[in-house]
């Protein structure tokens, strides 16, 4: 079967990580045990993860001619991504500044740069399905949802007001608990996925929950790619075809995948192979525990 065509517009970071016992409190300095540069920004950590779990991506976005911008783009094309839109401009390239503590908690803080630079092309009207999220200026995101034609989706994260136009326009809204708290216009969009960490992820289908999906039980590393990884794996889900119900466990398994890793890039594999390890899950949990809530309840 031909591969999904996604196009990620989103944002290119260098993601500076501090590893400790704990994060600060308000005025308060920590020491760390370990610092490390690694490449991030929500765009680029979902296009990664789309094309590792297999579709066909090209991104649209802006780095610096910096040694950091060139880093982020070998990681991406590592991955598999087209980066024929990622636009070399004056600024630097984006910077996330991020603490962890030990159990895998963190703290970000964004300085954007290339960022702000993006510019959304007409030729973005011929792309079947794209993703987008908020490290990008509202206007940009707001001008490539105008173009798109085909299937649209919306990482609302960092929450932020939204144009009700903009979200009559998506397919697809994903929010973790305290976004979906923050936007209150996202009860009625037409389908929003909210993430809860550990207690797993609801669909809502105009307000309505659809479906549940547990969060696997794992170690966690750091939680800082694991929802990009989920939205990802969601959207490749949809994309070939899954129920709603089916792609929402498969990208709780995914997003499980992540949180075992250190960087907001990890080695997925093909989304098949968390489709059959979930489905053998389920059956599993069906064997010993008897009859599963439905998705309705």
């Amino acid at each position: 079967m031909k591969p999904p065509q996604l196009t990620v517009v989103g944002s290119i970071n260098e993601d500076i990580t501090a590893v400790g016992n704990r994060l600060p409190a308000p005025g308060e300095t920590v020491s760390t045990a370990d610092v490390r540069h690694s490449p991030g920004g929500k765009g680029a950590n979902q296009a990664a993860a789309a094309a590792r779990l297999g579709a066909d991506v090209r991104l649209v976005g802006a780095r610096g001619n910096d040694g950091a911008g060139l880093r982020s783009l070998e990681a991406l094309q590592a991955a598999g991504v087209d980066v024929s839109g990622v636009a070399v401009v004056a600024r630097p390239t984006g910077t996330a500044l991020i603490v962890v503590d030990a159990d895998g908690e963190n703290q970000i803080a964004v300085a954007p740069g290339a960022n702000h630079e993006v510019q959304v092309a007409q030729t973005l009207s011929e792309a079947p399905a794209i993703l987008c999220q908020l490290e990008l200026p509202l206007a940009t995101t707001v001008a490539a949802v105008e173009r798109a034609t085909g299937f649209v989706a919306l990482n609302a994260s960092p929450a932020v007001p939204l144009p009700t136009d903009l979200l009559d326009r998506c397919d697809l809204v994903v929010v973790n608990e305290s976004e979906y708290a923050a936007v209150p216009a996202l009860s009625g969009a037409r389908l929003v996925v909210v993430t809860y960490g550990a207690k797993g992820a609801v669909a809502f289908r105009s307000g309505r929950s659809i479906a549940y999906a547990e969060a696997p039980k794992v170690e966690v590393v750091s939680t800082v790619g694991a929802g990009d990884a989920f939205c990802a794996a969601l959207v490749v889900g949809l994309l070939e075809g899954l129920p709603v119900p089916d792609a929402l466990s498969t990208a709780c398994a995914v997003g499980g995948a992540a949180v075992g890793t250190s960087g907001a890039q990890p080695p997925l594999r093909p989304l098949r192979d968390y489709l059959a390890a979930d489905a053998t899950t389920r059956t599993a949990r069906r064997t010993v525990h008897g009859r599963r809530r439905t998705a309705d309840q």
